[in-house]
């Protein structure tokens, strides 16, 4: 088997469901020759990449049977960050209680948060 990623061939020894798209594997390529982005980052958002089409296919054969067990197997596997507000409320009611002292990181949080800052 082997895929084109514009003009080249890529091939693939063992065909695998989890070969990402070639529009996919070919932004990666374009970002590592442009050294826009370094190899650990591409690594890891290539294995996030599997990741989440491995997901997605539980999820599918899961919902066959329950769709509420599906999206808890969602929920569980791809669980959401705290927002920059949840941090610094927390932090503050930390201060509050007595259990945290003033650091540059809880006021970099509590700045962010105020400013809209969605990093």
């Amino acid at each position: 088997m082997t895929n084109q990623i514009n003009g080249d061939k890529l091939f693939v020894i063992d065909p695998h469901p989890a070969i990402p798209p070639a529009d996919q594997l070919k932004k990666w390529e374009d970002k590592w020759f442009d050294e826009e982005e370094h190899a650990d980052v591409l690594l890891i958002q290539a294995f996030q990449a599997g990741a989440d089409q491995e997901l997605e296919a539980c999820c599918k054969w899961v919902a066959v049977e329950s769709i509420a067990a599906a999206t808890e197997l969602r929920v569980w596997r791809r669980p959401k960050g705290s927002s920059l507000k949840e941090e610094a409320l927390a932090e503050l009611e930390r201060l509050r209680h007595g259990k945290t002292v003033l650091t540059n990181y809880s006021i970099d949080i509590i700045r962010r948060a105020l400013e809209g800052d969605n990093v």
